[in-house]
């Protein structure tokens, strides 16, 4: 009886998911700016540009991707926290759900595959064991690419904090040197061509050409890749922005604030790491003690 309710409490949550998969809900306003937002990006493409060569992988990828991205928005999915991670690795929303789509068709064959190969070496199953089989590795190949995206973007964000604090000091030297607050965060972000500062100079240079200014333009970065040090940032700058002195102090002390966070950081995990490896080498005398007394408890207790 348990064994019946559990298997009909699955399947009624499936046939639960199913219809709200397919019913669409009615999309709230964000969706709906993240449709018109979609719709201006794919339409605005440069006609000047040469087209890149692409094959009929890739454009079936591309399309899968695209009617995939559709789905989500008029399910009102809006997925903020993968986007903001896509966002920093610089990856396309698309391509990431067609990379999805595709890892649990893959699942779907692999799991009868592997019911095949142990029904060839002689492990008899029940014929039911195939389609659970499928189920559960295409739930897990479709979540996959969640934990390799977040575990990438997590270390992304790490180095970009970095890059921030270093920034702040480069920042705070402009305006030391006699510049203007505008002019020291472009000098600041031409220093180098890494990927964060290349971020920036971006977002500072969009924001020159748009019109906006420069702190307005740091915190949009900050929030497209939930960052909250740019995010702050921004805000910092809006509140001061007239004040040179002020400016200065504040840079420098955040700069302070983000290296003595960095450091905590690196000690946390050398510490964890430490515990990590006392644990494998009690784990290691264990195994060899365990070794050396097998022999003598098994002649004690054979006699």
């Amino acid at each position: 009886m348990i064994a019946a309710a559990v298997v009909g409490a699955i399947f009624g949550l499936g046939v639960y998911a199913l219809v709200r998969a397919l019913v669409p809900s009615r999309p709230g306003l964000g969706a709906a700016v993240a449709q018109v937002d979609a719709l201006r990006a794919r339409s605005g493409s440069s006609p000047l540009a040469p087209p890149a060569p692409v094959t009929g992988t890739d454009r079936i990828r591309a399309a899968l991707g695209v009617r995939v991205a559709d789905f989500y928005v008029r399910q009102g999915w809006t997925q903020r926290s993968v986007r903001a991670d896509l966002a920093v690795l610089d990856r396309s929303w698309e391509g990431f759900l067609a990379t999805k789509v595709g890892l649990a068709a893959a699942g779907l064959v692999f799991g009868p595959a592997l019911f095949a190969v142990l029904w060839l070496i002689g492990i008899q199953l029940t014929l039911t064991i195939p389609l659970w089989l499928a189920l559960i590795f295409a739930g897990v190949f479709f979540l996959l690419p969640d934990l390799e995206v977040r575990r990438d973007a997590t270390a992304k964000r790490r180095d970009f904090r970095r890059v921030v604090g270093a920034y702040l000091d480069l920042v705070a030297m402009n305006l030391a040197g006699g510049r203007g607050l505008p002019e020291a965060l472009m000098a600041a972000a031409d220093v180098s061509d890494g990927w964060a500062l290349a971020r920036i100079r971006r977002c500072l240079t969009d924001a020159r050409i748009t019109g906006t200014t420069q702190w307005a333009a740091l915190g949009q970065l900050g929030e497209d890749l939930a960052i909250d040090e740019l995010k702050d940032l921004a805000s910092a700058l809006g509140l001061v922005a007239d004040d040179g002195a002020k400016i200065r102090a504040s840079l420098a002390s955040r700069a302070e604030t983000l290296r003595h966070r960095e450091l905590s950081e690196v000690e946390g995990q050398a510490g964890a790491r430490s515990q990590s490896m006392l644990v494998a080498q009690m784990l290691l005398c264990t195994g060899f003690l365990v070794f050396l007394t097998f022999p003598a408890a098994m002649r004690v207790f054979e006699l």
